[in-house]
């Protein structure tokens, strides 16, 4: 037996004690964690392109697979109307957003960009807001407050290879319309339906459905062979909202990461959620910290997802809160942070 089997052993030890006891005074979680299923759920690799899906209507799918740089590379949309164009997410960095800009100019060259719709709040979908003309911008009001409460790191960009030139402004452009519940617009004869659907990745989610073409553009509510981030999510509630989703007319789905799919792709994702929840909650009735948790979860085929270590004490520090009933909308930065050193530290001595 090796070094490492012999400390997983050791600490699957501590979590088979603790769960006898803790199994007196705690009840399982309101939802049941999904049935794994058998699979190696490989990851492919897919490129950048302004993909037609129905009659104009576009997804912007950011290249990525095994081995390449996919953290912050999110995905966008494009409705085309009778006398503008309507983008769903501006993406996260200069490069990728006048990239964005060139691919629609070239697909749509008589159209003005005329609306933007923000899915949710995080960096890899705003930050290229400031590349766009002048517009209507909407958004859920959750979003809008905390776009407005988002720190800006530097007032430039820094020069980064396919990020930034370098020198670019670095500002945040916030919405000018908010809502709270389901709001439709019609391009031509396209009804673009905005459903808000919190909480999920966060609590202020927006996901675009067009009935007539059964396309859904999920923003993050939507990781495609990429590792959910629940660093401002409700882990259970984003579950109930893709079981909201698999139930819905839809066929396409073009998530927030990863490569366009459809219900089998999401049903997936929420299969790793709810794994994920199963493993931690284990933990969490051992008596078991959050780096300690983090650095005892197998995720058997999710393994293989991008950025899935990665993202284990994130997501441990999340579900905690949630399991103690403490959850917020805040990121506890400062509680990841030290599950994320006491997980490495366990693992450096593997």
């Amino acid at each position: 037996m090796n070094q490492r089997s012999s400390r997983r052993e050791a600490i699957g030890r501590v979590v088979g004690a603790g769960l006898g006891m803790a199994s007196l005074a705690r009840a399982q979680p309101v939802r049941s964690p999904a049935v794994v299923t058998a699979g190696s759920s490989q990851v492919p690799t897919w490129k950048t392109e302004l993909r037609p899906l129905a009659p104009n209507v576009y997804a912007y799918v950011q290249g990525g697979g095994p081995g390449q740089l996919n953290q912050g590379v999110s995905n966008a949309g494009v409705i085309v109307g009778e006398d503008h164009v309507l983008v769903i997410d501006s993406l996260g960095a200069p490069i990728h957003a006048k990239n964005l800009i060139a691919a629609i100019r070239q697909a749509v060259p008589n159209k003005p960009i005329g609306r933007m719709v923000v899915t949710h709040h995080h960096g890899d979908h705003i930050w290229g807001l400031p590349f766009f003309p002048k517009m209507e911008i909407v958004s859920h009001e959750y979003c809008r407050k905390a776009m407005l409460d988002t720190p800006i790191p530097s007032p430039t960009w820094e020069k980064r290879d396919g990020w930034a030139e370098g020198g670019e402004e670095r500002r945040i452009v916030p919405p000018t319309t908010v809502i709270n519940d389901r709001t439709t617009y019609y391009y031509g004869t396209t009804e673009v339906q905005l459903i808000t659907m919190v909480p999920s990745h966060t609590f202020g989610d927006i996901a675009i459905h067009l009935p007539e073409h059964k396309i859904l553009f999920a923003g993050d509510i939507g990781f495609f062979y990429v590792a959910p981030f629940l660093n401002n999510g409700h882990c259970t509630k984003w579950m109930e909202t893709c079981d909201r989703i698999l139930a819905m007319d839809v066929q396409t789905i073009v998530p927030g990461h990863g490569p366009i799919g459809g219900k089998r792709e999401l049903a997936e994702m929420s299969e790793y959620l709810g794994l994920f929840k199963a493993e931690a909650w284990k933990r969490y009735n051992a008596g078991l910290t959050p780096g300690q948790a983090a650095a005892a979860i197998e995720l058997g085929k999710f393994d293989r997802w991008i950025g899935a270590r990665d993202r284990l004490p994130m997501n441990a520090v999340r579900l905690y809160a949630e399991f103690r009933g403490t959850l917020n909308p805040a990121f506890d930065s400062e509680g990841v942070q030290r599950a994320a050193d006491e997980m490495n530290a366990i693992l450096a001595k593997r």
